[in-house]
């Protein structure tokens, strides 16, 4: 492969993985980046999204196993109001997706976004931010400078970062069995963890919001260009192994990309995410003064790995001696779904827009999968004209997605 080819395989590559994550494509039109970004997290998610409305709200920090020390915010009560303890409350953890934080449930106002409404309903929220965003860049041994420290894909987040957070969480609430909330990716590792059993005894339930687990139908074409073209090639050629869509050298190559006659990056989010139909301007002011964030370049290359061979498995090092040293065997294992006890509490809720949470991929899920799972611990929602950034900025979405999310709530509580 030339040169010249390989640069137009990476440039295309980094792109359409950017766009992917709906937030990177609203980057590239940011004509400063990352310095609204800095300015967020200098205040912090309390500061910057809770305080200012009336709502108290807690910073803890949790330390995995292999020492990812990561930030998480707690809202012990509702807005204003007299009952600010968490004593006795129900905890709900909420996970944000790829490329995002925890502000992803707080990028509209108190009455819309999914993290004020459940701590005006009366629960212990707690909003996690995975290893490499902003608020979550320590570690026990290793800088983030460090190559080291972006040694990881989703197999981490679901091995590690998950069970930290999930045990911290229940500790911290009186060994109360907290309820799930994820979105996006957030959903793929709640997946891959309770397959293989973790913290199953310490969950209640979970809701998952444009739920992923297989990629192999994704119904972007320039997506599934980007998984076909040998992503670890293209990365590692340009020396990546921090992924940062506001980092020079990714923005430098989007915004080239972005000149190019005839491409509106702002558009591409709806080809990436699918048509949303429902976001609005202050939603988006809100999210670009904190997204995108960054992710291990690792992490992107596991994805497109999902998207070539249509399995829902860990990282494939791409040779049978690499694999064997990690796993024991020449293949990577995969996650068994149906592992999953058939009696624990699934809420999914999907749109007929969503180009990354395939309507086909879903339905795999759900009828092979999950085809065992009790009739009565699995509720499944489809929205016909969602796509994939509405279940956690449009405006309706408290009337059409949080309302009955609670509601399933509910009935796990009884």
């Amino acid at each position: 492969m030339s040169v010249g080819r390989s640069r137009s395989s990476a440039v295309a590559s980094l792109t359409i993985l950017l766009c992917m994550g709906a937030a990177a494509v609203l980057a590239a039109a940011r004509p400063t980046p990352g310095a609204s970004r800095a300015a967020a997290a200098a205040n912090g998610t309390c500061q910057s999204r809770l305080e200012p409305f009336g709502y108290k709200c807690e910073e803890h920090t949790v330390t995995t196993a292999d020492g990812y020390i990561l930030s998480l915010q707690r809202i012990p009560g509702g807005r204003g109001g007299s009952d600010q303890s968490p004593v006795g409350k129900i905890p709900v953890l909420l996970q944000h997706g790829l490329l995002m934080d925890g502000v992803t449930w707080l990028v509209n106002s108190p009455s819309e976004s999914l993290g004020y409404i459940l701590a005006d309903g009366g629960y212990d929220v707690w909003i996690a931010n995975s290893r490499g965003t902003v608020y979550s860049r320590g570690h026990t041994t290793l800088s983030s400078t460090d190559p080291a420290y972006w040694d990881w894909s989703w197999d981490e987040l679901a091995g590690d970062d998950l069970p930290a957070v999930v045990q911290y969480v229940y500790a911290q609430s009186g060994q109360q069995r907290v309820h799930y909330v994820g979105h996006s990716l957030g959903t793929l590792i709640a997946f891959a963890a309770l397959s293989e059993g973790q913290q199953v005894g310490m969950l209640r339930s979970a809701a998952l919001l444009s739920p992923i687990a297989y990629l192999d139908e994704v119904s972007s074409p320039l997506a599934r260009a980007a998984a076909d073209v040998f992503l670890g090639e293209a990365l590692y050629w340009l020396g990546l192994n921090e992924f940062d869509p506001t980092g020079e050298t990714v923005h430098k190559l989007v915004t080239d990309v972005c000149s190019q006659p005839g491409i509106n990056c702002y558009n591409l989010m709806s080809v990436f995410t699918g048509d949303n139909c429902c976001l609005d301007n202050s939603s988006v002011r809100v999210f670009l003064a904190h997204e995108p964030q960054a992710s291990a370049a690792k992490n992107m290359v596991h994805l497109a790995q999902m998207i070539r061979g249509g399995t829902i498995a860990k990282y494939d090092y791409g040779n049978a001696a690499d694999n064997t040293k990690h796993y024991g065997q020449a293949t990577p294992p995969a996650y068994d779904v149906s592992a999953i006890p058939d009696d624990f509490p699934l809420f999914l809720s999907y749109g007929g827009r969503d180009s990354l949470s395939d309507v086909q991929d879903v339905d795999h899920l759900i009828h092979e999968a999950l085809k065992s799972h009790d009739g009565d611990k699995l509720t499944v929602q489809y929205l016909d004209d969602y796509a994939h950034a509405d279940f956690v900025m449009a405006g309706n979405a408290k009337d059409r997605v949080y309302a009955p999310l609670m509601a399933f709530f509910k009935l796990q509580e009884k």
